[in-house]
């Protein structure tokens, strides 16, 4: 087996005149930091042990995870020195996120911490706020979290420390990301992938991600895989992924603090070399990235033993190592002995304040990771710049309206083409593997697709200068563009719509961070999450039902709606009016959906910005109800819900030219909710959908949104909302609308359902519409396609016949 670097004579030393001096500050730091971790998790009163502990000084209730927090404090100091010595940027990442204690020790002895809560100073009363406000009511989360300064990456879930990290440095090509991943965290399947992202990562333009395994090898309450696997099998894993790891492992500070100094400037040389050559001679193949493997009991200078079972290098050191004081206040000594392990007095001043010796290691300004402005992104966002929209936009003459057929989302491709070329180091797409799909291949006119080789005669716009990020991992992209408007830059995520639910979880986190960084006064504003859901559940007929699925929606719904946004255009011109909107904003998820096929077109490139800035309207070309109340309300958001809705009408009209009929047409759903910065005034809803006719409301997703959306408003007995209901498999486009029962068929005859004086008029119709039905069904099972007259429909404005001969009315 090969030999772990506490073993290994081979790496370079500190020069010696600094060597133990620069080490003993660095252990200062170390210790200093644990005993400020300890503190939070235990104390609430005499935090530099003044006097002896009693139980009136230990909070009533234990909570903080303490295993984790040794070797996160020890790379926060080493990563200090290396700063210091070097002048490089550097941001910290903790994968183990619930290792919150460490990152606020390390904050508070560096000052970024009381910067931002003056009430928390870097003094013995600060240090007691410190420890009293950890995991307590009106205090901080226990895990690394929107107000921890120096943060971009929230701890609540685990899996996306790598994702986040390649996001932050992608044309940020002087910043180092350093990101620890937790052996735990190394389990799950988000960063199994994530270890790809140097396949990605360009030196030439891109910063540099220095991975840093921390196996302590246990989680909550068993064995790590990562742990248990000898340095030989690990050794083989990361160079197959494209990493050359360096190895440290130990348990004696002194030797770990040597090993790891040795092996932090090592692989800090090689990221420099790497972009020192790439940047000077160019770059002909993938670098081989550097890493570190550490290795550090869990729980490390905390209690070996409580009662005589093994705690550190145990699952028992994950969290509290040491609870039950109260039921067992004989433990208290055992506590105290342990803070006074750390040597306080030789840490802290008798104010409380840090000593020399720990200030020394202190990097100055911005250049503390807890102060680093990538950290707080916002203070760098820089706007898009934009051509008109014009440039992009579908022209067509009013008479033409609703009769021409153009693809939307290539009109969105063409507009991100030149954001490209306009923001050369500000903007990116990301896309797992359906950027053609899609229909947003103009991008490739201006960039390549971005992969770092080896490259095979048969591929096409793909090189090491690309910057359009396409991986067939909907983690990774979810993740890199989070990392990468975290840090201030913006972008857009384009995916099918059915697996865009594959990052739920993740769209979830990030919601949250926004939520709360909304209550922190000093995080400034990023851009915004933006997302494209195309290939939708309605046109995905040859996937199959595994490809349908509008559930993002419904996930995002379950957000503050302070955060979340959702925008439904029907053509290609509002889809760039609303694309135009949210690639602007900044503190929102916003999620775009829109089918990628050719598509009828309803408004002009003004009408569209104006349907868009109000969200939704009535759409009076449409209508024929003018001024008067309305028989009948047809609403619509989607694009495939507007058509059908639209091909309705025109069948309404057309055997029922007296009926007074008025669509409203809902490109932004969230001003339907009452509650949400952008829902209407009740009066404007009355306005709209009247106070008392029935509605039909064609929806492109789940029928509950609706439902949801309008709730508190007047009468919402009268909606009757059509979508998906979980119906379809390989069939023909339109049936898959027959099967969900929002065709135009169902649609007209939900519409007469609703109104009873019609009824008499409308026998013939309606026999007509059942007809139809059954005509669809028996067509489609003999000629494998739609009926020509339905996929061929246009608007005619009530001049439409309906493709029935005589025999298929007596069927």
């Amino acid at each position: 087996m090969p030999p772990t670097v506490s073993q290994s004579t081979t790496l370079p030393r500190l020069p010696v005149d600094k060597d133990e001096e620069l080490l003993k500050r660095i252990d200062h730091w170390w210790r200093a930091a644990n005993y400020l971790a300890v503190g939070q998790i235990y104390l609430t009163d005499n935090a530099l042990l003044e006097t002896p502990l009693t139980l009136e000084h230990i909070k009533p209730r234990l909570l903080g995870h303490w295993g984790t927090v040794p070797g996160l404090n020890l790379i926060y100091a080493h990563l200090n020195a290396q700063i210091q010595r070097r002048d490089i940027d550097v941001i910290y990442l903790a994968g183990p996120g619930h290792g919150g204690p460490a990152l606020l020790a390390n904050l508070w002895l560096e000052n970024s911490y009381s910067e931002h809560f003056s009430h928390v100073t870097r003094d013995a009363q600060g240090m007691q706020r410190l420890f009293r406000q950890f995991s307590t009511p009106g205090g901080v989360p226990s895990h690394v979290s929107v107000p921890t300064p120096g943060s971009i990456h929230e701890g609540g879930e685990l899996g996306y420390v790598l994702t986040h990290a390649f996001g932050a440095v992608f044309d940020n090509p002087d910043l180092i990301a350093a990101a620890v991943v937790g052996d735990g965290e190394a389990e799950t399947g988000p960063l199994e992938g994530s270890w790809k992202g140097v396949n990605y990562l360009n030196p030439t333009r891109d910063g540099a991600v220095l991975p840093i395994l921390h196996l302590n090898g246990y989680k909550i309450g068993s064995a790590t895989v990562l742990a248990r696997k000898s340095d030989h099998e690990l050794d083989h894993y990361f160079r197959g992924h494209g990493y050359a790891p360096v190895f440290v492992a130990g348990d004696h500070p002194d030797a770990v603090h040597r090993d790891f100094a040795a092996a932090l400037s090592r692989v800090l040389d090689q990221i420099r070399e790497i972009q020192r050559r790439a940047r000077h001679e160019g770059i002909e193949t993938r670098p081989v990235w550097p890493m570190i493997v550490l290795r550090t009991p869990k729980g490390w200078t905390g209690p070996k033993f409580v009662d005589g079972v093994a705690v550190e290098g145990t699952f028992r050191a994950h969290q509290v190592p040491m609870s039950g004081l109260r039921a067992h206040p004989e433990r208290l000594q055992q506590l105290e002995s342990w803070m006074q392990s750390y040597q306080p007095e030789e840490l802290f001043d008798g104010q409380g304040a840090p000593r020399e010796s720990i200030l020394a290691l202190c990097p100055v300004g911005e250049r503390r990771m807890g102060s680093n402005p990538h950290a707080n992104g916002g203070k760098l966002r820089q706007p898009l710049q934009y051509r008109p929209l014009e440039t992009y936009a579908v022209e067509f003459d009013e008479a033409q309206r609703g009769r021409e057929l153009h693809g939307s989302t290539e009109r969105l491709g063409q507009f991100m083409r030149d954001i490209y070329v306009d923001n050369p180091h500000n903007f990116r797409l990301f896309c797992p593997d359906e950027v053609n799909s899609n229909r947003l291949g103009a991008v490739l006119e201006v960039t390549d697709r971005c992969f770092m080789g080896p490259f095979d005669d048969n591929d096409e716009k793909l090189s090491m200068d690309g910057r359009m990020l396409e991986v067939l991992s909907e983690h990774n992209c979810n993740g890199w563009l989070e990392g990468y408007v975290l840090t201030g830059r913006h972008g857009l995520f384009a995916s099918y719509e059915a697996f865009v639910s594959i990052i739920d979880s993740m769209a979830i986190q990030h919601a949250k961070w926004l939520e709360h960084a909304c209550e922190v006064s000093w995080r400034a504003s990023i851009p915004s999450m933006n997302y494209l859901l195309t290939s939708t559940c309605w046109r995905n007929d040859h996937n199959g039902f595994s490809h349908q699925g509008p559930g993002f929606i419904d996930t995002l719904l379950s957000k503050q709606p302070q955060v979340v946004r959702i925008y439904l255009p029907p053509d290609a011109n509002t889809l760039l009016a609303t694309a135009r909107h949210c690639f602007g904003s900044v503190d929102h998820l916003n999620a775009i959906v829109i089918d990628k096929h050719p598509q009828l077109q309803y408004l002009t490139m003004d009408e569209a910005r104006e349907h868009c800035r109000v969200g939704l309207g009535i759409w009076e070309w449409a209508s024929n109800s003018g001024e008067a109340e309305p028989d009948i309300v047809m609403a619509c958001a989607g694009d495939t819900a507007t058509q059908e809705t639209l091909a309705a009408v025109d069948i309404l009209l057309s055997y029922l030219p007296a009926l007074k009929v008025r669509v409203v047409n809902v490109v932004d759903i969230m001003t339907l909710r009452l509650d949400h910065p952008h829902g209407i005034s009740q009066e404007h809803f009355v306005e709209l959908f009247t106070a008392e006719r029935p509605v039909v409301f064609a929806f492109h997703g789940f029928r509950g949104v609706v439902h949801q959306l309008i709730h508190n408003r007047p009468d919402t007995e009268r909606f009757h909302v059509r979508g998906y209901q979980e119906e379809g498999t390989t069939t023909t486009p339109f049936d898959m609308t027959v099967l969900n029962h929002m065709s135009r068929m169902h649609l007209a005859l939900d519409a007469l359902r609703y109104l009873p004086e019609q009824w008499e008029n409308a026998a013939e119709l309606i026999e007509d519409l059942q007809a139809l039905l059954q005509k669809h069904h028996r067509y489609i099972r003999e000629h494998l396609d739609d009926i020509p007259e339905i996929t061929q429909w246009v608007w005619s404005g009530g001049k439409i016949e309906l493709p029935l001969d005589q025999s298929d009315r007596e069927r």
